[in-house]
């Protein structure tokens, strides 16, 4: 979902985010300048109520292995926020970005720390249901509703 732009502005990438509880209209990214391969490539930074510029997140520049399509995936963290923003901007700097949210999926983990192999869905509890293989409505095979 689109939530944001940002555009190219005398030189600095300028522009906004809002959603339904977030409105941010003054939003900066800032290059990053380091030698460290893991470091990000922008921090992105908001006016505060000072009328002072203060980092919120930063983005890292990331590659699609399907299309090799550059973009930069990030966050936006602050007090304000009940949970850090996942963004990922799509565009480049002559034509600007669209800032396309996504919700972090929560990883799938083992006691030991290792991830978890996907398994089928466990009975939920409700039964087989009321359908044959074919899709036909099945016979009851007793009309007694189970205990708890």
């Amino acid at each position: 979902m689109n939530i944001g732009q940002f555009k190219n502005t005398s030189g600095q990438l300028v522009g906004s985010i809002a959603t339904a509880t977030i409105d941010l209209p003054r939003l900066g990214l800032r290059p990053v300048e380091s030698n460290n391969e893991r470091a990000p490539v922008f921090e992105i930074v908001t006016l505060n109520v000072a009328r002072r510029w203060v980092q919120i997140g930063a983005l890292w520049q990331l590659t699609s292995n399907s299309t090799g399509e550059v973009f930069y995936q990030g966050k936006l963290d602050d007090p304000s926020l009940s949970e850090p923003l996942q963004i990922t901007l799509f565009g480049n700097n002559e034509e600007g970005f669209r800032v396309v949210w996504n919700r972090a999926q929560p990883r799938r983990e083992n006691m030991d720390g290792t991830r978890q192999s996907r398994r089928k869905a466990a009975d939920d509890g409700f039964g087989n249901g009321n359908a044959t293989d074919n899709g036909q409505l099945a016979e009851p095979q007793n009309d007694e509703i189970p205990a708890f």
